[in-house]
C-alpha cells in the first residue's frame, strides 16, 4: 500500500499484554460506501496516498496497516455510569486497530465504533447508525475548529445494514467510524484492575502511561503522584475547553474519560443554544447529573474515583492535593479559553476567569444567543459590530453594561475586522444547534444528499482557521 515516509507505525498497546486487552475481528459487512475521510489527518498521520478503494480496505474491512497491530484489540474497562459502577462493559462495539505517529511524533489510536459485536457487547449487536457516524463527524469536526482538545473523525463508511434502535426511526442504516484518538486509555481501565486488586498491573499502567503519554512525570520525586497530577490538569482543561465552547458532552462516565484528557465518543451531545446551566444533552439525563453547568463538578469527581485506583501506589493525602489542582486549572484554562475566543489580551489568570465568569453570568441573565453573541464581542465589542448584530437589543440591556466596558478595556487585536469578511457571512458564525443537525441529517436520510453535511465541514473548517488566525496574535489571550 503506498503509505508516505511520514507513515510511524506502532504496537505499543499491544505490550502491555493480554490482561488489558481482547483479540478480536471485524464484522463482515455486506457494503462499503465512503462517506467520509479526514484527509487533512490522513496526511499528518502518513496515510494520504491511499486511495478510496486501499482507504476501505483498511477502514471498512479492517486488513492490517503495515507493521500495525495484526489483530484488532478490544479494550477491557469498568465504569461509573451515572455514578453506578458496571463491570460489565469494555469495548463492545469498537475496537483499537492501529497506533502511530503523527508529524509532531505523538503516538496515537486509530479506534472503532460500530465494527462489530466483541466479548464485551452484551445484548447489543456491536453496531454503529449512520445517523451517529455523522453526529459524531459534526462534533468533532466544530470542536476542533474552536480550539478543544478532541478526537479526530477519521473515516465513516456506511455499511449496508437495516438496524433497529428505540432512538431512531427503525430500520435505520448502518455504518463503521474510525476515530483518531491520542489515548483510549481511560480511568475505567484503572477501575478495572481495582476491582479485581491487580496492583501489579495498576503499576504496569502508570508506567506505560509516563513513559508514552507523560514523560515528565518520570522526573517527579513520585512519579505516581506526577502522573496522577497532569491527568488532572489535562482533564480540567478539556473541562474548560468544553465550557468555552458551549458544549456539553452528555454522558461523563468514568469509561469516557481518558488519561490525556481529550474529548472522544460523542453520543448525545448538544450545543448550548444560550447560557443555561441546566441544560442537558441527554434525554435519559432525567437529574442533570450531566448538564452543562455540572460538568466541571462530574469531571472532578471522575478524577477522584482515579485517585481510589492508586491508593496502593501513593499516599492519599498526595493524590487529594493532585486533585485539587482540578478547580485553579480549570478556571485559568476556562478564562483564557474564552479570551482567546474574543481575541482579547490575557492581563493575568484570576482577572481573565473572572472576566470570562461575568461574561457567561450577563449572557445568562440576558438568554442572549451564545454564539452570536460570542461572536459579536470578538476584539471587545466594537460599537458598529454590536449595533448592527441580530442580538443589538440585547447589548443596549443594562446586564450588559459592565461586562461590555471590561471587555472594551483590553486591547484589541489588529486585523480581526478585516479578517471578518471572508468566512463569516454576514457576520454570522456557524453554530451547530440540534435543529441544524437534524436538517443535515435529514437531506441525508431522504435524498442520500450528503452536500449540505460537506458544505458545513467546509464552514467549521473555515471558522477554525479564522479562530486561529487572530486567537493566536501578541495581543491575544493563549490559544488552548
Amino acid at each position: 500500500m503506498p503509505v508516505a515516509p511520514t507513515y510511524r507505525p506502532e504496537t505499543i498497546h499491544a505490550r502491555l499484554g493480554d490482561a488489558f486487552f481482547d483479540p478480536v475481528d471485524a464484522a463482515n459487512f455486506p457494503e462499503h460506501k465512503l462517506r467520509f475521510r479526514n484527509d487533512r489527518w490522513a496526511a499528518r498521520v502518513g496515510l494520504g496516498e491511499l486511495d478510496d478503494a486501499e482507504w476501505v480496505t483498511h477502514f471498512g474491512r479492517f486488513a492490517p496497516l503495515p507493521d500495525n497491530l495484526p489483530k484488532p484489540l478490544a479494550l477491557r474497562y469498568h465504569g461509573h455510569q451515572f455514578r453506578h459502577y458496571n463491570p460489565d462493559i469494555g469495548d463492545g462495539r469498537g475496537f483499537l486497530f492501529a497506533q502511530l505517529r503523527d508529524d509532531a511524533r505523538r503516538l496515537l489510536d486509530l479506534g472503532t465504533k460500530g465494527s462489530g459485536r466483541t466479548p464485551y457487547s452484551r445484548t447489543g449487536d456491536g453496531r454503529l447508525t449512520l445517523k451517529g457516524g455523522v453526529r459524531e463527524i459534526l462534533a468533532t469536526e466544530m470542536l476542533e475548529a474552536l480550539g478543544v482538545n478532541t478526537s479526530k473523525t477519521f473515516s465513516l463508511i456506511e455499511t449496508g445494514e437495516a438496524l433497529e434502535r428505540g432512538d431512531e426511526p427503525s430500520p435505520t442504516r448502518s455504518a463503521v467510524l474510525v476515530r483518531l484518538n491520542h489515548s483510549h486509555i481511560r480511568i475505567g481501565t484503572f477501575q478495572r484492575l481495582a476491582a479485581y486488586g491487580e496492583t501489579d498491573e495498576i503499576k504496569r499502567l502508570v508506567d506505560h502511561g509516563i513513559e508514552h503519554y507523560w514523560p515528565e512525570a518520570a522526573n517527579d520525586p513520585d512519579p505516581v503522584i506526577g502522573f496522577y497530577r497532569r491527568v488532572v490538569d489535562a482533564v480540567a482543561t478539556m473541562g474548560a475547553q468544553w465550557m468555552a465552547a458551549g458544549f456539553v458532552h452528555g454522558v461523563l462516565n468514568t469509561d469516557n474519560i481518558t488519561i490525556t484528557g481529550e474529548s472522544f465518543d460523542y453520543g448525545p451531545w448538544r450545543f448550548i443554544p444560550e447560557v443555561d446551566p441546566g441544560f442537558t444533552a441527554a434525554y435519559f439525563d432525567q437529574t442533570g447529573l450531566y448538564a452543562f453547568g455540572r460538568q466541571p463538578q462530574a469531571l472532578e469527581w471522575n478524577l477522584a474515583r482515579l485517585a481510589e485506583c492508586l491508593l496502593d501506589l501513593a499516599e492519599q493525602e498526595k493524590l487529594q492535593l493532585g486533585l485539587q489542582l482540578f478547580r485553579p486549572v480549570f478556571q485559568r484554562t476556562f478564562g483564557a479559553a474564552v479570551l482567546a475566543r474574543l481575541g482579547l489580551a490575557s492581563a493575568d489568570s484570576e482577572s481573565d476567569a473572572a472576566l470570562a465568569r461575568e461574561l457567561f453570568e450577563a449572557l445568562h441573565a440576558t438568554r442572549a444567543p451564545f454564539e452570536q453573541s460570542i461572536h459579536d464581542l470578538v476584539g471587545g465589542g466594537l460599537p458598529d459590530r454590536l449595533a448592527s448584530s441580530p442580538n443589538a437589543a440585547v447589548y443596549e440591556r443594562s446586564e450588559m453594561a459592565g461586562v461590555l466596558g471590561l471587555l472594551r478595556d483590553r486591547r484589541q487585536v489588529a486585523g480581526v475586522d478585516d479578517a471578518l469578511a471572508a468566512p463569516m457571512s454576514k457576520g454570522q458564525p456557524p453554530t451547530l444547534l440540534i435543529d441544524e443537525v437534524e436538517t443535515l441529517w435529514s437531506a441525508i436520510a431522504e435524498r442520500d444528499d450528503w452536500t449540505p453535511l460537506e458544505r458545513k465541514i467546509q464552514k467549521m473548517r473555515a471558522y477554525g482557521a479564522w479562530r486561529s488566525s487572530f486567537a493566536s496574535l501578541p495581543n491575544a489571550a493563549t490559544d488552548v
